[in-house]
This record gives C-alpha cells, structure tokens and sequence, in this order.
C-alpha cells in the first residue's frame, strides 16, 4: 500500500494471471490510489487470427493457437471487480494499420515483440501455411490499394483502490425521478 498510481500500458495481456496481477496492483495502492491500464482487446489481429485458421484447417487439418489469447471488452469491468477496484471504468478504441502484406505484419509483430507467449504450441510454422495464410489474408480482407489491414484493439481500464471519501452508489430504487418523466421533458415519445 505505497503507490498513488500504478499504471501498465501494454503489459497487462502478457500476464498468465491477469486478475491475480491486477489484485497485486490494487494491493500496492494507497487508499484512494488509481490503476489505469491499456491491454489489447480480443478482436486484435482478428484477420490474421482468421486466416491463420483457415489456412492450417485446409494444410495442416487441425489448428494450433498462433497468437496469445485476449481478453474481450465485456471481460475487463469483471476483471476490476473481481481484482477489488471501486468506481471501474472500461473505454475501448480500435485502430486499423495497413500492410503491404500479412508477411510485413508477422514481420512488424515479431519486432515488437507481440507474437505467441503459448507454452503448449507448435513452434513450426510451416511455409506452405504462412503462404496461404498471407494469400487468404489478402483475397479475405484486401483493400483496393492492395495492402491490408490490420485491427488493434485497445481496451483502456482504470479502477480505485477504495477509500471512503469516494462516491457511492445509490440505494436500488432510491430514484425520485422516473425515466419515462425524462422522457417526456425532453420530448420523446418512444417507450
């Protein structure tokens, strides 16, 4: 309980225990000290995950997992919850990179440093798959410039170590105002 802050950015989905390291962040929060974290988000890569896996039904008849699993954007208000952070927040943003190719893609991830943490996988990529997986890449998802693109999700998480001076949620049917009264005010009609 010594830190006003602990941030990860880009870290997080490396981790074999996600919801175990982010209640080790909670714990070494003072009161009232924020966690704010950046994890790539489960529909990262999604076209290179389905090529991939089209391509090693067709040459290899099974398939092995290429790419680290995600978590998905519905997973991460759960993972502060059940990590013990008050007042949760989950934003998510989505950015496409282009590629002249899925090679030049599997080139870049590789020097980023962002291909498969997966103990249990097959390490051998054979050529004939890396090839249809580039050339059912291309015929899937390529653009009419001929490069293709690449989706990077990126789910941003921030969560409070609690303390009582926060804001705490109100009492289940505490309103004094009903929604269809709202409604009205502002003038929509529709129920």
């Amino acid at each position: 309980s010594s830190q006003d802050l602990i941030m990860s950015c880009l870290g997080l989905h490396w981790t074999n225990d996600l919801p175990g390291a982010m209640i080790q962040c909670r714990l070494a929060l003072k009161p009232d000290g924020l966690f704010l974290a950046a994890i790539l988000g489960g529909e990262t890569l999604k076209e290179l995950r389905i090529a991939c896996t089209i391509a090693q039904m067709e040459r290899e008849g099974g398939i092995s997992p290429r790419m680290s699993p995600l978590a998905q954007v519905r997973d991460a208000g759960n993972l502060l919850s059940r990590a013990g952070f008050a007042l949760p927040g989950v934003d998510v943003d989505r950015y496409t990179v282009k590629y002249n190719s899925a090679l030049e893609l599997v080139e870049h991830l590789r020097a980023m440093a962002e291909t498969n943490a997966l103990f249990q996988r097959s390490h051998i990529l054979k050529r004939d798959t890396a090839l249809a997986t580039a050339a059912i890449y291309q015929s899937m998802f390529g653009l009419e410039d001929g490069t293709i693109p690449a989706t990077f999700q990126v789910i941003y998480m921030t969560g409070w170590k609690e303390h009582s001076s926060q804001q705490k949620p109100k009492r289940r049917g505490s309103a004094t105002v009903s929604f269809g009264d709202i409604r009205k005010q502002f003038g929509s009609n529709q129920d």
